[in-house]
């Protein structure tokens, strides 16, 4: 049996809370051979669930509920800005070193880093946050594109089904993606309902995003520049929030993951098309070095660098 331990903090959104159980639950009903165990951790006392809705809950397990866990989850909540409560960073940390895999979902993401134990990994949040934590923890490796990065025993997830899809990315690690495609046909099926709404709102936001192509232009041109959400902004004379809720209605894309994509696609075309070693590509698109491009690069097209252009210039 798999035990996974939900660390809950102090403003843990419910439905972070309970989508381990959601998910894993659904997982073994549909396959009688699985085993989880999902246990609810507090550092002390009851917790209380984000607003608006607030709830008081009162968790069987403490922290020594994560001793024994193959997986430890850390679902967001609201004082990410705040140093852990007293005992979590040491638990995660020995959690770590005895092997476990330890997971974060959006703003549970800060637990970790403040925790140092995403020193020098590659990790994910949600985009409103992708800044702030790239600027608190510069040693992290701020991936703006990732649903979920995995970077050794390190998972971190964003959005606001982060946790549904931190947990099923567990599941078909530890299954397959058979299972895993199953569970979530099951979980997400329904919400197919409200498909033709969601279209209409995208459309309305899609009208209003006509002015958008000059910056999408002038950040394509600019890729070698370290380019914030903020200098995004400036140039369509506008703020960050009104900037990202644009690129999302134009693109489907926040700003910075707008930028990554941008990078790689313009150093898929050198390449192609030039003879430029991979050092001077990394530079021109604006990778802080060859080693940063050949990451990104690898989850974006499932191949190096160098392989891809000796299969492209065969």
């Amino acid at each position: 049996m798999s035990v996974i331990a939900v660390l809950a903090l102090d403003g843990v959104p419910g439905h972070q809370l309970t989508t381990p159980g959601l998910v894993f639950g659904a997982a073994c009903r549909d396959n009688p051979g699985l085993a989880y165990e999902i246990r609810i951790c507090a550092a002390r006392g009851l917790r209380d669930t984000g607003a608006p809705a607030v709830l008081r809950i009162d968790t069987p397990f403490d922290l020594d509920g994560l001793a024994d866990a193959d997986v430890v989850l850390v679902p967001g909540h609201d004082g990410h800005r705040d140093e852990p409560p007293p005992g979590v960073s040491a638990a995660l940390r020995a959690a770590a070193a005895r092997g476990s895999r330890i997971a974060a979902v959006g703003t549970g993401t800060f637990t970790l880093a403040a925790s140092g134990l995403l020193d020098g990994c590659r990790a994910t949040t949600g985009w409103r946050y992708l800044e702030e934590l790239a600027d608190r923890y510069p040693e992290i490796e701020v991936d703006p594109l990732g649903t979920v990065v995995e970077d050794g025993h390190f998972l971190t997830a964003a959005g606001v089904f982060g946790g549904l899809d931190l947990c099923l990315y567990l599941l078909r690690s530890d299954h397959g993606r058979r299972v895993a495609e199953e569970t979530g046909r099951e979980l997400i099926t329904p919400l197919h309902t409200y498909a033709d709404d969601v279209r209409d709102t995208i459309d309305r936001e899609v009208t209003e995003s006509v002015g958008l192509e000059p910056t999408l232009r002038w950040v394509e041109a600019n890729l070698q520049h370290p380019l914030t959400p903020a200098a995004i902004a400036d140039h369509a004379r506008t703020s960050v929030s009104s900037i990202t809720r644009r690129f999302h209605a134009h693109t489907g894309l926040s700003p910075l993951q707008y930028l990554l994509r941008a990078r790689l696609h313009e150093a898929r075309r050198l390449l192609t098309e030039t003879d430029v070693p991979v050092e001077r590509i990394a530079a021109r698109t604006g990778f802080n070095s060859p080693a940063a491009l050949r990451r990104h690069f690898r989850a974006f097209t499932d191949t190096t660098p160098r392989a891809y252009r000796r299969a492209h210039r065969g």
